[in-house]
């Protein structure tokens, strides 16, 4: 076996249901290297409010190093609603490992598996397979924790720039080009309110510039609102989107809900060296330790890291694993897997067992 095709990985549990829905994603990954040329060292790290609340911290110094180190960032969920920073903010340190590695780029897949509901009509017969591409360190997330609060009045700062645009348009690009060499339309459509904030006309301008080195993708521009509008309308009528921060935010669990809620739609966030991989909900204390946790996000989490470190190292092997994945999720849900969250009787151990079958 090629070193190159040994990657370690660090693991991240974090809260709430987070360690739940990782157990069966690290069982996934292992039967992926029992079936395949591929080897995985997992190395677990503590972060999240359960941290916080014995130690004063989000996560110890050995967690960030562990993520320097690694080949990848495989995160559960972070955060509780009872545990807070003193200006009554959550615990994140998903938000902090995005600052922390510059992770510019969350990537926010929505596509609809067959045999899973989706509240759009005519959706189960056009189908679902967009691409929310969401700026991940700026935007109004960058005054986090920087916030001016007085008696009277609040005001927090949205930033863009154009270094980190420019490698956001970049990216988006090109991921586009990518789904249209397999298959897909190939169309990028910059996500914006350039009609009244100067921030986003400046953002608007930049992706101007980099479509023109992009000749073969189709480049569409729309304001938020509309946007919010033809999803829920006609979601099959996008490809890529590419979005500010805390546009990205709400779109993403706007798009996640087209395709059957939070427990289905997995997510990266990647940048120029590192990534992280993690699902799009959160850690639902409230089925904590009852075993109805949906996995399937935190699954197709990883499904999403393969295919990056297939591209990262070159190891093609990687690529088709992340494929088998997926395909393996797809015949889980067409043979009748109903997770709890859609309203089955499938907990997560079931979910698990089936997706395994699959492979």
């Amino acid at each position: 076996m090629s070193a190159n095709n040994a990657f370690h990985i660090a693991v991240l549990g974090g809260d709430g249901i987070g360690p739940e829905v990782m157990a069966p994603a690290l069982e996934i990954l292992r039967k992926i290297e029992a079936k395949s040329d591929i080897a995985f060292r997992f190395t677990e790290a503590p972060a999240g409010a359960g941290h916080y609340r014995e130690t004063g911290k989000s996560m110890p110094d050995s967690t960030i190093r562990l993520c320097e180190e690694a080949d990848a960032i495989l995160l559960g969920a972070c955060g509780l609603p009872s545990v807070r920073y003193p200006d009554n903010t959550e615990i994140a340190p998903q938000i902090e490992l995005r600052f922390q590695f510059d992770l510019y780029a969350g990537v926010r897949p929505a596509r609809l598996i067959p045999g899973v509901p989706s509240p759009i009509v005519g959706a189960d017969a056009r189908g679902i397979d967009l691409v929310l591409i969401r700026e991940s360190t700026e935007g109004l997330f960058a005054s986090m924790g920087k916030g001016v609060v007085t008696d009277s009045e609040a005001r927090e700062t949205m930033v863009i720039t154009r270094h980190t645009s420019q490698r956001l348009f970049e990216f988006s690009f090109r991921l586009a080009e990518r789904r249209k060499a397999r298959g897909r339309p190939g169309g990028l459509a910059c996500v914006d309110k350039a009609n009244v904030f100067r921030a986003f006309a400046f953002f608007r301008e930049i992706f101007d510039e980099v479509a023109k080195r992009h000749p073969d993708v189709k480049a569409d521009r729309i304001y938020v609102d509309a946007c919010s509008a033809f999803l829920v309308k006609r979601p099959w009528d996008f490809d890529v989107l590419v979005t500010e921060n805390m546009f990205g935010d709400i779109l993403s669990d706007l798009t996640a809900s087209l395709i059957g809620g939070l427990g289905m739609a997995p997510s990266a966030d990647i940048g120029d060296r590192h990534a992280m991989f993690q699902p799009c909900h959160g850690t639902a204390p409230d089925i904590m330790g009852q075993g109805k946790a949906n996995p399937t996000a935190m699954i197709l989490s990883t499904a999403m890291m393969l295919d990056w470190l297939a591209d990262k190292h070159g190891v093609e092997s990687a690529a088709e694993a992340g494929e088998r994945i997926e395909q393996a999720v797809d015949k889980a849900y067409a043979d009748g897997i109903r997770p709890t969250e859609l309203g089955g009787p499938s907990g997560t151990a079931d979910v698990t067992r089936a997706v395994l079958a699959a492979l």
